[in-house]
């Protein structure tokens, strides 16, 4: 007998409390009753989309957002187990983000992260102090829409622009939009190493992003 479907509210609830082995146990019983991966995931893409926008209106902070990426990736681990746990909206394009070569900061990289996670993206999060090489590998397996590279020290914001360098060694350069950000990085930084796009802070790295792939939000 076919089981029946966890109730939309009840995984709102466990990705909104941030609740990690809850998203998972309730992942596995959405593949249990349905046997579309895709159908499964819409529910869990409509919670994390609602932590964003509680982020955006000031009802939601950064570690109450954190840990609701946190139990989406857990449930899309289960959904997608191919997937490694990435942060899939499988909608408005793919990015592949990361914080630079040398940098192990990671905190504002997350919640963009999962703020892109929020409006639809597909977001491929390589993790902190990733080195040049990994991201131009990437971009040519992956095929991204956008890189999204992190830097919160002057020291290594110097990669952003090494890595476009190197993205043009390649030829991969025409193929990604690149988007920067970190505290130390400005627009006329972003400009003057041939970025695409800049964002000032998390809150808009997305209208960012979708300016730079010519996407509306609504």
């Amino acid at each position: 007998m076919k089981k029946t479907l966890p109730r939309p509210e009840d995984i709102r609830k466990v990705i909104l409390d941030g609740d990690a082995e809850k998203a998972e146990r309730l992942a596995r019983l959405s593949l249990d009753a349905d046997s579309s991966p895709l159908r499964a995931l819409e529910p869990f893409i409509a919670a994390i989309r609602q932590a964003g926008d509680l982020f955006e209106e000031g009802e939601f902070f950064l570690p109450q957002l954190l840990m609701a990426s946190k139990a989406m990736k857990a449930a899309l681990g289960v959904i997608f187990p191919e997937s490694g746990g990435e942060v899939s909206g499988m909608q408005r394009g793919m990015v592949v983000a990361g914080t630079v070569q040398g940098d192990i900061h990671e905190i504002g990289k997350n919640l963009v992260c999962a703020l892109f996670a929020a409006n639809g993206f597909r977001v491929i999060d390589l993790g902190g102090d990733v080195p040049l090489d990994q991201f131009v590998q990437k971009t040519r397996e992956l095929k991204p829409d956008l890189l999204a590279l992190s830097a919160l020290l002057t020291t290594t914001m110097i990669n952003q622009r090494n890595l476009i360098e190197k993205l043009k060694a390649s030829g991969l350069r025409d193929r990604v939009r690149v988007m920067v950000g970190g505290a130390p990085v400005t627009a006329d930084w972003a400009k003057s190493i041939g970025a695409d796009g800049y964002a000032p802070d998390a809150a808009r790295a997305v209208d960012e992003a979708l300016r730079i792939l010519g996407q509306n939000r609504a």
